[in-house]
């Protein structure tokens, strides 16, 4: 039979009655070796992917992320492991944050928030989303829910990716295109995976082809923004920044960046709702379904040797 593991009493108590064809234990490495042979091993949420070496020398076939990030995971997955990302469990909650700081940013929330603290009652005109240009950068999961999400607000939203082309949202512009996009951007949003060609992409060129004001949001991976640059380019009042992520993260108490003016910064929190769980589920339903059918898992990011 088939075996899989989960990291802890309460996912097991949410997932076990979903796979009733398969053999469901409560197992990780600080446990020991696994009692049977582990088909596939749910790893856990947050901070998981660190402890990828831990799994060395167990009797474990497969992992499953319950993260859609897998920047770097060649480097800490032990030799012959399949390890899969979590593809369609996060990136409604993610564009959902990356909404939600625009409209914040855009409506001047934090200023608000700080008058009624004070009881100053203070009316004058925020830039608002209603026709503004978005550029979105990124094609895929989280980038097309953005664009998306943001429909509803008339805003005027391009998305750019690697390759020029069309899908069924319509045109997406080409890297080629970013300079001059950059010039007429009021909001940029970064959606893109952190590879070779992103680390750094936001850098201080990037920040000044941006317009004046601009609003840089980033729920992707801190690297690809160039810390100090940004740092710079903040203060000096030429963008904004709201941030999902951060480099270096966890941001330390001490770092410039806080209390960066124009800056607003949340703690990586862009896939934590609850509206993860009964996507987790659907997704070890499927990897199970899979699995006893003899068929290749879904998602495969490392394909174990």
């Amino acid at each position: 039979m088939i075996t899989i593991a989960l990291p802890d009493q309460q996912i097991f108590d949410r997932l076990a009655p979903q796979l009733p064809d398969v053999n469901v234990i409560v197992w990780g490495p600080a446990d020991g070796a696994p009692p049977v042979h582990v088909d596939l091993a749910l790893l856990g949420y947050l901070g998981a992917a660190g402890g990828l070496r831990s799994f060395e020398g167990m009797d474990v076939a497969a992992l499953q992320s319950q993260s859609l990030g897998f920047d770097g995971i060649e480097d800490r997955l032990p030799a012959g492991i399949t390890y899969c990302n979590a593809v369609g469990v996060h990136e409604a909650s993610t564009a959902e944050l990356a909404v939600g700081m625009i409209i914040s940013e855009q409506r001047g929330f934090a200023e608000h928030f700080a008058n009624q603290q004070t009881g100053t009652w203070n009316q004058h005109e925020q830039a608002g989303v209603a026709g503004k240009t978005v550029v979105i950068l990124g094609a895929g999961g989280v980038g097309n829910q953005i664009a998306d999400k943001l429909a509803p607000f008339d805003a005027n939203v391009v998305r750019v990716a690697r390759t020029n082309r069309s899908d069924a949202r319509g045109a997406v512009q080409s890297m080629d295109a970013l300079p001059a996009l950059l010039a007429k951007a009021d909001i940029v949003a970064i959606a893109v995976p952190l590879s070779e060609s992103t680390t750094g992409l936001v850098n201080a060129a990037f920040l000044q082809a941006m317009k004046p004001g601009a609003l840089l949001v980033n729920v992707s991976r801190g690297k690809i923004v160039d810390t100090d640059a940004l740092v710079a380019a903040a203060s000096a009042g030429h963008v904004r920044a709201a941030l999902d992520v951060t480099e270096p993260e966890p941001l330390p108490s001490d770092h410039p960046l806080w209390s960066t003016r124009g800056v607003s910064i949340t703690p990586h929190i862009g896939g934590a709702t609850s509206a993860m769980h009964p996507r987790v589920d659907a997704l070890m339903r499927e990897q199970a379904r899979r699995l006893v059918a003899g068929e290749p898992l879904a998602h495969v990011v490392v394909e174990g040797r």
